[in-house]
């Protein structure tokens, strides 16, 4: 067995809603080839905590599919719904800080304020002044300044983006009392002593308010890669909500060959059809992210 580095440990982080597709098992495949091209850890966390969408066994069947394509893990995997008090803590943070709000704002209301409003896209701040009475249910936003963050991801380059003009105030734990995603991944993350995130590039508007929050509740940041989506011939992303089709864990060899072309390795034609092992042997060798193509999607 390779041994590992403390160096660099990645992440994939699917959420059990589902099957992986292609798009996901994708993401998968990028995330594990730069860790172990480092010789480094690759960690699974299983994203739960959305429960309404989470399907019965659905976590299990990932699983089940990233072992198919020899895509094993180190260390423990970590369910994000046996982390609630950890996330609660890092909310008593940020309240003693005075950065947290209750927002009563519904969705219909503020989708009416937008169609009102064409120029709008962030948050109006219709509750950040307000005195709400616990008796209501509310969500908890988090108030953002009006200061530029930056970072540099390794694929698409240096990102600035000023947080409360292109974002304003966002959700931490919704009406439903659900933990949203940005808080939840930066203390994922820090657990997990991440090092670097590769993920798709629909995620890449998520990284300065994440940034922000790591900054707020003193957490490490970690290095970025943004990598293309796959989408249908609609040019809709692949996703568990527009029905994309699950992998076939009996077509691993020929799926995995496939994804190595998506992902503009070049994977040498007499793998075609060889053992995933053997595929991922060249493929950590070979491993080359200047490759990837620098745009948005990708159809396979």
């Amino acid at each position: 067995m390779t041994a590992r580095s403390n160096n660099y440990i990645g992440r994939f982080a699917p959420s059990p809603s589902g099957p992986l597709h292609l798009g996901s098992l994708y993401a998968a495949v990028a995330s594990f080839l730069q860790a172990r091209s480092q010789q480094g850890k690759w960690l699974i966390r299983i994203d739960d905590l959305d429960s309404p969408r989470n399907v019965s066994g659905a976590a299990d069947d990932i699983l089940n599919t990233l072992e198919a394509f020899g895509l094993f893990w180190d260390d423990s995997i970590l369910y994000q719904s046996r982390q609630l008090e950890i996330y609660h803590s890092a909310l008593t943070k940020l309240k003693q800080q005075r950065l947290l709000y209750p927002c009563i704002c519904t969705r219909k209301a503020l989708n009416r304020y937008y169609a009102h409003n064409p120029g709008a896209n962030t948050y109006p701040e219709f509750c950040r002044n307000k005195q709400i009475s616990e008796d209501h249910e509310y969500a908890l936003r988090v108030k953002t300044e009006s200061i530029d963050i930056s970072f540099a991801d390794r694929l698409q380059g240096k990102i600035t983006e000023n947080l409360r003009q292109q974002h304003g105030d966002f959700i931490l734990k919704r009406k439903d009392k659900i933990i949203a995603y940005q808080l939840a991944v930066v203390i994922d993350d820090q657990i997990q002593q991440i090092t670097e995130i590769v993920r798709g590039i629909d995620l890449l508007d998520s990284t300065t308010r994440q940034i922000y929050l790591q900054q707020k509740l003193g957490l490490n940041s970690q290095k970025y890669m943004h990598i293309p989506v796959i989408v249908d011939q609609q040019g809709y992303k692949l996703s568990k909500q527009t029905f994309a089709t699950a992998i076939d864990r009996k077509a691993a060899k020929t799926t995995l060959f496939k994804l190595l072309n998506l992902l503009n390795q070049s994977p040498p034609a007499e793998l075609y059809n060889a053992p995933v092992e053997q595929q991922l042997v060249w493929a950590v060798a070979h491993w080359n992210p200047a490759h990837l193509k620098k745009v948005r999607a990708i159809k396979p």
